[in-house]
């Protein structure tokens, strides 16, 4: 998650945090009677979360069960972090938080976030992270990946499908291997009802929310579970609920292909300066050559060697237009020069090295929340050849074989149907390469009492948490009030 400021959101010194984990008692009434009533009586008991932080950020732990079907069972406990309500008197109640995912760490949510929330919504919210289940400091899953399994996106090619196959495989054996107590439970269902567990312990009746990305899935699923207990939830560059997770993958290939045109519209208009073609099929064209040129002697541009495939697996930057042309000139600068050229040119938005416990617990939920993932390699294999026809961009790395293909066990429940009238606030950049503009419009369906605010031009993945934007008014005036915009709007970035 990047700030306004220009940080992106960062974890608690994981001997900090752990530390601070170790010294608390385990709350006391957990289970009455094997009842999942029981976990909101639990006594929490803060404390700083890092001596070296922030010293408004405090941290306790609460336990929930593993398995919600066995309550009186064994516990796991969830890191939850809090900075108070800057004006006591104005406190409406919580503000929870979900960075993203899954498999984002939400403990440093509440300092890191602040710069994009309103002094009126500071003053009546405790702004309240977590590490949702098998993240973080919350019994953290993990694989012992390699860096090439932790990569999600694969090429397809006959030649290789083989390798996709035995890699996807790899993968799944390696998470039961080491994490079959864990993995059947890591799902989104369970981390919602975490958050109502950590509702009832914190004393509210109610909760309201942000969540980013994934954390847009997680807040709809919590409002389908708990509609009486959602008050105020903000939506901030939303998934398609009906598309989890094989369609949200292969959406994003849809996505690529649309910001794609788009960006050779734009370069077309501004050849004198970049002279990538004077057309938007020139553009194109131009494109292809180099992505062409790269399959057969890749190029180095700033000491990094590219092939066709490694291009194409930029694509999430093509909606970013003035930060990915250069590269692309650099690339056709490097071509003919022989191959290689001095100056980086890299688009300036680029994606994080997953750690393997991000992985880990992405995997998981993506694999245990829903059993539509095929079982049949055969089937990916034809998605990827079928997608890339239509999809030449990305439509075979968003396609291509995944280890969910070889999860040990199916989902135990089904993949939450979300259909209610729960009001809430979606918020959506026109251009966002991981979350669609289509995805938001599929959320905005599933929640009928919803209104979402698309910010026209919006560039990149993220509108209140990259701010400022011009949905900055509607999201504070709906947090600090509670009233939603008469309809849907779209406004200018």
């Amino acid at each position: 998650m990047v700030l306004r400021d220009g940080r992106t959101v960062s974890a608690l010194t994981v001997g900090a945090v752990a530390a601070l984990m170790a010294g608390l008692t385990p709350a006391a009434a957990v289970a009455a009677e094997g009842s999942v009533e029981g976990y909101g009586k639990q006594q929490l008991r803060w404390e700083r979360c890092d001596v070296n932080g922030d010293a408004r950020l405090e941290c306790t732990e609460v336990r929930v069960p593993l398995d919600y079907a066995d309550p009186g069972g064994r516990t796991i406990g969830i890191a939850v972090s809090r900075v108070r309500a800057g004006d006591p008197a104005k406190r409406r109640g919580v503000l929870l938080m979900n960075p993203g995912g899954p498999g984002g760490p939400g403990l440093t949510l509440p300092v890191d976030i602040e710069p994009v929330l309103s002094a009126e919504v500071r003053d009546r919210y405790d702004l309240i992270g977590f590490d949702p289940r098998g993240v973080g400091q919350s019994s953290p899953v993990g694989c012992g990946l390699t860096a090439d399994e932790m990569t999600v996106h694969h090429p397809y090619s006959a030649a290789t499908f083989e390798k996709d196959v035995a890699r996807a495989r790899s993968v799944a054996e390696k998470c039961w291997s080491k994490s079959a107590d864990l993995l059947p439970h890591l799902t989104t269902r369970n981390t919602a009802r975490d958050m109502d567990v950590v509702r009832a312990a914190l004393g509210e009746r109610r909760i309201s929310y942000l969540g980013h990305s994934y954390g847009t899935y997680l807040g709809a699923v919590y409002t389908q579970l708990f509609p009486r207990r959602a008050d105020r939830f903000v939506l901030d560059s939303a998934l398609d609920p009906a598309l989890a997770w094989r369609g949200t993958f292969r959406g994003w290939s849809e996505g690529a292909e649309l910001a794609f045109t788009r960006w050779t519209e734009w370069a077309a208009a501004r050849n004198s300066a970049y002279g990538l073609g004077a057309t938007a099929a020139e553009v194109r064209a131009g494109f292809w050559e180099l992505v062409a040129r790269a399959d057969r002697t890749p190029i180095t541009v700033g000491g990094e060697t590219l092939s066709g495939d490694a291009i194409r697996l930029r694509y999430e930057d093509f909606v970013h237009v003035e930060a990915v042309t250069p590269w692309v000139v650099a690339l056709k600068t490097a071509a003919a020069a022989g191959g290689s050229a001095g100056a980086a040119g890299a688009p300036a938005v680029a994606a994080e090295a997953p750690s393997d416990n991000a992985v880990a617990a992405a995997w998981a939920v993506f694999c245990g929340d829903t059993r539509s993932w095929p079982r049949d390699p055969e089937q990916y294999r034809r998605d990827a050849i079928r997608d890339r026809a239509t999809r030449p961009l990305a439509g075979d790395l968003a396609a291509n074989i995944q280890p969910c293909a070889f999860w040990k066990s199916a989902a135990r429940e089904p993949a939450t149907v979300v259909d209610n009238e729960v009001n809430a606030l979606i918020v959506q950049n026109e251009w966002d390469p991981k979350t669609t503009l289509a995805m938001a419009r599929g959320m905005r369906r599933a929640l009928h009492g919803a209104r979402m605010v698309t910010v026209a031009g919006g560039e990149g993945h993220g509108v209140v948490v990259a701010g400022p934007s011009c949905a900055d008014g509607p999201v504070n005036h709906y947090l600090t009030t509670g009233r939603l915009p008469a309809k849907d709007l779209t406004c200018g970035c």
